[in-house]
Protein backbone atom coordinates (compact mmCIF):
# COMPACT_ATOMS: atom_id res chain seq x y z
CA UNK A 1 0.00 0.00 0.00
CA UNK A 2 1.30 3.52 -0.57
CA UNK A 3 1.94 6.60 1.50
CA UNK A 4 -0.40 9.34 1.27
CA UNK A 5 1.26 12.25 -0.24
CA UNK A 6 4.64 14.08 1.75
CA UNK A 7 4.32 17.58 1.73
CA UNK A 8 8.17 18.85 0.71
CA UNK A 9 9.72 21.02 3.53
CA UNK A 10 9.29 24.72 2.99
CA UNK A 11 10.09 27.55 5.03
CA UNK A 12 8.82 31.86 5.09
CA UNK A 13 10.63 33.65 2.40
CA UNK A 14 12.25 31.01 1.15
CA UNK A 15 13.35 30.40 -2.77
CA UNK A 16 11.22 27.56 -3.47
CA UNK A 17 12.64 26.05 -6.67
CA UNK A 18 11.34 22.29 -5.47
CA UNK A 19 7.84 22.38 -6.34
CA UNK A 20 7.97 23.41 -9.95
CA UNK A 21 5.78 26.60 -8.62
CA UNK A 22 5.98 29.96 -10.34
CA UNK A 23 8.96 32.09 -9.24
CA UNK A 24 7.43 35.11 -10.80
CA UNK A 25 3.50 35.08 -8.48
CA UNK A 26 0.45 35.22 -10.28
CA UNK A 27 -0.42 38.02 -12.98
CA UNK A 28 -0.95 41.29 -11.10
CA UNK A 29 -4.33 41.06 -12.83
CA UNK A 30 -5.31 38.07 -11.06
CA UNK A 31 -4.38 39.31 -7.45
CA UNK A 32 -6.83 42.84 -8.39
CA UNK A 33 -9.16 39.87 -9.66
CA UNK A 34 -9.22 38.04 -6.46
CA UNK A 35 -9.19 41.53 -4.04
CA UNK A 36 -12.42 42.86 -6.12
CA UNK A 37 -14.36 39.98 -4.96
CA UNK A 38 -17.19 41.24 -2.19
CA UNK A 39 -18.62 39.93 0.41
CA UNK A 40 -21.79 38.95 -1.41
CA UNK A 41 -19.62 37.22 -3.75
CA UNK A 42 -18.10 35.26 -1.11
CA UNK A 43 -21.17 33.75 0.51
CA UNK A 44 -22.87 32.40 -2.56
CA UNK A 45 -21.83 29.79 -4.24
CA UNK A 46 -20.01 30.43 -7.68
CA UNK A 47 -21.76 30.73 -11.02
CA UNK A 48 -19.44 29.04 -13.62
CA UNK A 49 -20.73 29.69 -16.94
CA UNK A 50 -18.44 32.36 -17.75
CA UNK A 51 -15.30 30.70 -16.35
CA UNK A 52 -16.23 27.62 -18.61
CA UNK A 53 -16.60 30.32 -21.13
CA UNK A 54 -13.58 31.38 -21.15
CA UNK A 55 -11.27 28.18 -20.24
CA UNK A 56 -13.07 26.18 -23.24
CA UNK A 57 -12.11 29.74 -25.68
CA UNK A 58 -8.51 29.23 -24.57
CA UNK A 59 -8.30 25.40 -25.04
CA UNK A 60 -9.99 25.65 -28.52
CA UNK A 61 -12.93 23.06 -27.52
CA UNK A 62 -16.57 23.12 -26.66
CA UNK A 63 -17.52 24.17 -23.21
CA UNK A 64 -19.15 20.35 -23.24
CA UNK A 65 -15.60 19.42 -23.74
CA UNK A 66 -14.29 20.33 -20.21
CA UNK A 67 -14.82 19.79 -16.76
CA UNK A 68 -13.20 22.05 -14.11
CA UNK A 69 -11.42 20.95 -11.39
CA UNK A 70 -10.43 21.62 -7.89
CA UNK A 71 -6.35 21.59 -9.34
CA UNK A 72 -5.30 18.78 -11.48
CA UNK A 73 -4.56 16.32 -8.57
CA UNK A 74 -8.79 16.36 -7.67
CA UNK A 75 -9.05 15.28 -12.03
CA UNK A 76 -6.14 12.39 -11.37
CA UNK A 77 -8.30 11.15 -8.25
CA UNK A 78 -11.47 11.26 -10.41
CA UNK A 79 -9.84 9.04 -12.71
CA UNK A 80 -8.79 6.70 -10.37
CA UNK A 81 -12.57 6.95 -8.84
CA UNK A 82 -13.67 5.50 -12.41
CA UNK A 83 -10.99 3.01 -12.66
CA UNK A 84 -12.54 1.26 -9.65
CA UNK A 85 -16.29 1.37 -10.71
CA UNK A 86 -15.13 -0.20 -14.05
CA UNK A 87 -13.47 -3.10 -12.19
CA UNK A 88 -13.60 -6.34 -14.48
CA UNK A 89 -15.49 -9.30 -13.27
CA UNK A 90 -12.50 -11.37 -12.63
CA UNK A 91 -10.64 -10.13 -10.33
CA UNK A 92 -8.78 -5.88 -9.19
CA UNK A 93 -8.94 -2.92 -11.45
CA UNK A 94 -4.94 -2.00 -12.57
CA UNK A 95 -3.62 1.67 -13.29
CA UNK A 96 -0.40 1.41 -15.20
CA UNK A 97 2.10 4.13 -14.21
CA UNK A 98 5.56 5.06 -16.26
CA UNK A 99 8.33 5.42 -14.12
CA UNK A 100 9.79 8.17 -12.77
CA UNK A 101 6.14 9.73 -12.08
CA UNK A 102 4.04 12.18 -9.96
CA UNK A 103 3.83 10.25 -6.43
CA UNK A 104 -0.65 11.26 -6.91
CA UNK A 105 -1.13 8.31 -9.87
CA UNK A 106 0.15 5.55 -7.36
CA UNK A 107 -1.38 7.01 -4.17
CA UNK A 108 -4.93 7.85 -5.55
CA UNK A 109 -5.14 4.48 -7.57
CA UNK A 110 -4.37 2.35 -4.21
CA UNK A 111 -6.84 4.61 -2.43
CA UNK A 112 -9.33 3.60 -4.65
CA UNK A 113 -8.50 -0.54 -4.52
CA UNK A 114 -6.85 -0.04 -8.03
CA UNK A 115 -3.51 -2.44 -8.40
CA UNK A 116 -0.70 -0.19 -9.50
CA UNK A 117 1.39 -1.92 -12.01
CA UNK A 118 4.46 0.36 -12.76
CA UNK A 119 6.78 0.48 -15.95
CA UNK A 120 10.36 1.48 -15.23
CA UNK A 121 12.05 4.40 -17.96
CA UNK A 122 13.43 3.22 -21.05
CA UNK A 123 17.56 4.08 -21.63
CA UNK A 124 17.80 8.30 -20.99
CA UNK A 125 13.98 8.73 -20.13
CA UNK A 126 12.76 7.56 -23.12
CA UNK A 127 8.92 6.10 -22.96
CA UNK A 128 9.35 2.61 -22.81
CA UNK A 129 6.05 1.92 -25.25
CA UNK A 130 6.91 -1.67 -25.56
CA UNK A 131 6.70 -2.32 -21.98
CA UNK A 132 4.08 -0.02 -21.76
CA UNK A 133 2.11 -2.14 -23.83
CA UNK A 134 2.98 -5.54 -22.62
CA UNK A 135 2.06 -3.91 -18.89
CA UNK A 136 -1.57 -3.69 -20.44
CA UNK A 137 -4.07 -6.70 -19.53
CA UNK A 138 -7.86 -6.80 -19.63
CA UNK A 139 -7.74 -5.61 -16.57
CA UNK A 140 -6.21 -2.10 -17.05
CA UNK A 141 -8.84 0.66 -16.60
CA UNK A 142 -6.78 3.39 -16.53
CA UNK A 143 -3.01 4.43 -18.14
CA UNK A 144 -1.41 7.69 -16.46
CA UNK A 145 0.98 9.40 -18.55
CA UNK A 146 2.70 12.69 -18.12
CA UNK A 147 3.96 14.97 -21.63
CA UNK A 148 6.53 16.43 -20.60
CA UNK A 149 7.47 14.05 -17.78
CA UNK A 150 7.81 15.09 -14.28
CA UNK A 151 10.58 14.67 -13.22
CA UNK A 152 12.32 14.43 -16.13
CA UNK A 153 11.03 16.92 -18.72
CA UNK A 154 11.20 14.46 -21.23
CA UNK A 155 8.51 14.50 -24.49
CA UNK A 156 6.27 11.63 -24.92
CA UNK A 157 5.38 11.68 -28.39
CA UNK A 158 1.98 11.78 -29.62
CA UNK A 159 2.42 8.79 -31.76
CA UNK A 160 3.48 7.13 -28.71
CA UNK A 161 0.03 8.06 -26.82
CA UNK A 162 -1.51 6.92 -29.32
CA UNK A 163 -0.37 3.47 -29.75
CA UNK A 164 -1.38 3.07 -25.81
CA UNK A 165 -4.88 4.11 -26.62
CA UNK A 166 -5.32 2.20 -29.05
CA UNK A 167 -4.05 -0.69 -26.78
CA UNK A 168 -6.53 -0.53 -23.78
CA UNK A 169 -9.52 -2.48 -22.92
CA UNK A 170 -12.75 -0.65 -24.31
CA UNK A 171 -13.53 0.23 -20.42
CA UNK A 172 -10.24 1.92 -20.07
CA UNK A 173 -8.87 5.47 -20.29
CA UNK A 174 -5.89 7.04 -20.87
CA UNK A 175 -4.85 9.91 -18.51
CA UNK A 176 -2.46 12.84 -20.36
CA UNK A 177 -1.23 14.66 -18.07
CA UNK A 178 -0.46 17.74 -19.68
CA UNK A 179 0.70 19.88 -16.70
CA UNK A 180 3.25 21.43 -18.08
CA UNK A 181 1.72 22.21 -21.51
CA UNK A 182 2.63 25.77 -21.44
CA UNK A 183 6.20 25.80 -22.05
CA UNK A 184 5.77 23.42 -24.86
CA UNK A 185 3.12 23.65 -26.50
CA UNK A 186 2.69 19.57 -26.93
CA UNK A 187 -1.04 18.72 -26.59
CA UNK A 188 -3.17 15.73 -27.64
CA UNK A 189 -6.36 17.74 -26.92
CA UNK A 190 -6.66 18.31 -31.03
CA UNK A 191 -7.26 14.28 -31.42
CA UNK A 192 -9.86 13.36 -28.66
CA UNK A 193 -12.45 13.44 -31.44
CA UNK A 194 -10.57 10.41 -33.10
CA UNK A 195 -9.38 8.50 -29.39
CA UNK A 196 -12.71 8.99 -27.69
CA UNK A 197 -10.79 7.04 -24.40
CA UNK A 198 -8.03 9.52 -24.14
CA UNK A 199 -8.48 12.38 -21.69
CA UNK A 200 -5.89 15.74 -20.86
CA UNK A 201 -5.41 16.85 -17.63
CA UNK A 202 -4.50 20.27 -17.25
CA UNK A 203 -3.40 22.98 -14.18
CA UNK A 204 -2.91 26.60 -14.12
CA UNK A 205 -0.76 26.44 -11.17
CA UNK A 206 2.56 26.33 -13.56
CA UNK A 207 2.32 28.84 -15.79
CA UNK A 208 -0.24 30.89 -14.22
CA UNK A 209 0.79 31.26 -11.08
CA UNK A 210 -2.65 29.99 -9.12
CA UNK A 211 -0.70 26.75 -7.38
CA UNK A 212 -2.42 28.06 -4.23
CA UNK A 213 -6.39 28.75 -5.41
CA UNK A 214 -5.67 24.95 -6.77
CA UNK A 215 -7.92 25.41 -10.62
CA UNK A 216 -7.36 22.38 -12.80
CA UNK A 217 -9.34 20.99 -16.03
CA UNK A 218 -9.96 17.55 -17.58
CA UNK A 219 -10.78 17.72 -20.98
CA UNK A 220 -12.44 14.91 -23.27
CA UNK A 221 -15.22 14.18 -25.50
CA UNK A 222 -18.64 15.03 -23.81
CA UNK A 223 -19.48 10.91 -23.45
CA UNK A 224 -16.09 10.42 -21.88
CA UNK A 225 -16.45 13.50 -19.38
CA UNK A 226 -20.11 12.09 -18.70
CA UNK A 227 -18.42 9.38 -16.52
CA UNK A 228 -16.89 11.78 -14.67
CA UNK A 229 -19.51 14.53 -13.79
CA UNK A 230 -21.39 12.11 -11.09
CA UNK A 231 -18.40 11.40 -8.99
CA UNK A 232 -17.22 15.41 -9.23
CA UNK A 233 -18.38 17.52 -6.15
CA UNK A 234 -20.85 19.99 -7.57
CA UNK A 235 -18.49 23.45 -6.21
CA UNK A 236 -15.42 22.24 -6.81
CA UNK A 237 -13.62 25.12 -8.14
CA UNK A 238 -13.96 28.38 -5.15
CA UNK A 239 -14.75 31.68 -6.31
CA UNK A 240 -11.41 32.84 -5.65
CA UNK A 241 -10.28 30.65 -8.18
CA UNK A 242 -12.72 30.78 -10.46
CA UNK A 243 -12.17 34.80 -10.69
CA UNK A 244 -8.49 33.91 -10.45
CA UNK A 245 -8.30 31.83 -13.61
CA UNK A 246 -10.51 34.22 -15.85
CA UNK A 247 -8.16 37.18 -15.45
CA UNK A 248 -5.20 34.51 -15.85
CA UNK A 249 -6.59 33.40 -19.02
CA UNK A 250 -6.92 37.32 -20.02
CA UNK A 251 -3.06 38.39 -19.29
CA UNK A 252 -2.08 36.60 -22.26
CA UNK A 253 1.15 39.21 -22.28
CA UNK A 254 2.17 38.27 -19.02
CA UNK A 255 1.91 34.12 -19.92
CA UNK A 256 4.24 35.33 -23.04
CA UNK A 257 6.36 37.07 -20.43
CA UNK A 258 7.00 34.11 -18.14
CA UNK A 259 7.35 31.49 -20.53
CA UNK A 260 10.28 33.40 -22.00
CA UNK A 261 11.50 33.59 -18.33
CA UNK A 262 11.78 29.97 -18.41
CA UNK A 263 12.89 29.42 -21.44
CA UNK A 264 16.11 31.36 -20.70
CA UNK A 265 16.39 30.01 -16.91
CA UNK A 266 16.20 26.18 -19.07
CA UNK A 267 19.20 27.62 -20.87
CA UNK A 268 21.27 29.01 -17.99
CA UNK A 269 20.90 25.70 -16.09
CA UNK A 270 22.16 23.85 -19.23
CA UNK A 271 25.10 26.07 -19.11
CA UNK A 272 25.87 25.21 -15.65
CA UNK A 273 26.04 21.75 -15.96
CA UNK A 274 28.28 21.77 -18.79
CA UNK A 275 30.49 23.97 -17.49
CA UNK A 276 30.74 21.00 -14.32
CA UNK A 277 30.17 17.96 -16.15
CA UNK A 278 27.03 17.04 -14.57
CA UNK A 279 24.32 15.01 -17.25
CA UNK A 280 21.41 16.80 -17.61
CA UNK A 281 18.04 16.10 -19.69
CA UNK A 282 16.57 18.14 -22.39
CA UNK A 283 13.40 20.00 -20.32
CA UNK A 284 9.80 21.25 -22.15
CA UNK A 285 8.56 21.74 -18.60
CA UNK A 286 10.14 24.49 -16.50
CA UNK A 287 12.39 22.70 -14.42
CA UNK A 288 15.64 20.52 -15.25
CA UNK A 289 16.80 17.21 -14.03
CA UNK A 290 20.72 16.77 -13.46
CA UNK A 291 22.76 13.72 -11.94
CA UNK A 292 25.02 15.64 -9.99
CA UNK A 293 26.22 12.70 -8.27
CA UNK A 294 27.45 12.36 -4.66
CA UNK A 295 26.98 16.25 -4.61
CA UNK A 296 22.75 15.37 -5.12
CA UNK A 297 22.14 15.30 -0.93
CA UNK A 298 25.13 17.63 0.44
CA UNK A 299 23.70 20.43 -2.40
CA UNK A 300 20.34 20.45 -1.16
CA UNK A 301 21.29 21.07 2.29
CA UNK A 302 23.62 23.10 1.21
CA UNK A 303 21.53 25.37 -0.61
CA UNK A 304 18.58 24.36 2.33
CA UNK A 305 20.83 26.61 4.69
CA UNK A 306 20.85 29.29 2.36
CA UNK A 307 17.11 30.01 2.01
CA UNK A 308 17.16 28.02 -1.41
CA UNK A 309 14.85 24.61 -2.03
CA UNK A 310 15.83 22.26 -4.28
CA UNK A 311 14.96 18.75 -5.00
CA UNK A 312 16.91 16.02 -3.96
CA UNK A 313 15.40 12.86 -6.60
CA UNK A 314 18.59 10.81 -5.41
CA UNK A 315 16.02 8.19 -2.98
CA UNK A 316 14.14 7.57 -6.11
CA UNK A 317 16.22 4.40 -7.45
CA UNK A 318 14.73 5.50 -11.02
CA UNK A 319 17.17 9.18 -10.83
CA UNK A 320 20.37 8.35 -8.97
CA UNK A 321 22.35 10.96 -8.06
CA UNK A 322 19.84 13.28 -9.26
CA UNK A 323 18.42 17.03 -7.90
CA UNK A 324 15.16 19.11 -10.21
CA UNK A 325 15.28 22.50 -10.19
CA UNK A 326 12.82 24.65 -10.89
CA UNK A 327 13.62 26.75 -13.78
CA UNK A 328 11.51 30.05 -13.70
CA UNK A 329 12.43 33.48 -13.54
CA UNK A 330 16.35 34.06 -14.33
CA UNK A 331 16.50 36.45 -11.41
CA UNK A 332 15.49 32.88 -9.28
CA UNK A 333 17.71 30.67 -11.37
CA UNK A 334 20.60 32.65 -11.25
CA UNK A 335 20.43 32.95 -7.35
CA UNK A 336 20.30 29.63 -7.06
CA UNK A 337 23.34 28.59 -9.63
CA UNK A 338 25.37 31.28 -7.99
CA UNK A 339 24.81 29.50 -4.62
CA UNK A 340 25.33 26.05 -5.91
CA UNK A 341 28.35 27.74 -7.53
CA UNK A 342 29.82 28.54 -4.25
CA UNK A 343 28.98 25.01 -3.01
CA UNK A 344 30.69 23.51 -5.41
CA UNK A 345 34.06 25.56 -5.11
CA UNK A 346 33.92 24.64 -1.60
CA UNK A 347 33.46 21.03 -2.02
CA UNK A 348 36.61 20.94 -4.32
Amino acid sequence: MSQGYQHPETAPGALRLHLNENTSGASPKVVQAVRALDAEDLALYPDYGLVYRDVAAHLGVPESSVLLTNGLDEGILLAAVIAQKRRPHDGQPEAVVILPAFDMYAITSDACGVGVITVPPGGEYRFPLDATLAAITPRTRVVFITSPNNPTGVRIANDDIRAVARAVPREALVFVDEAYHDFCGDTMIGELGTLPNVVVGRTFAKAQGLAALRAGALVAVPETLDAFRPVIPPYSLNVAAAAALRAALADTEYLTWYVDQVRRSRELFYAFCQRHGFTFWDSAANFVLARVGEHATPLTAALKARGIYIRDKSGDPHCPGCIRVTTGTVEATSAALNAMEEYLCAAR
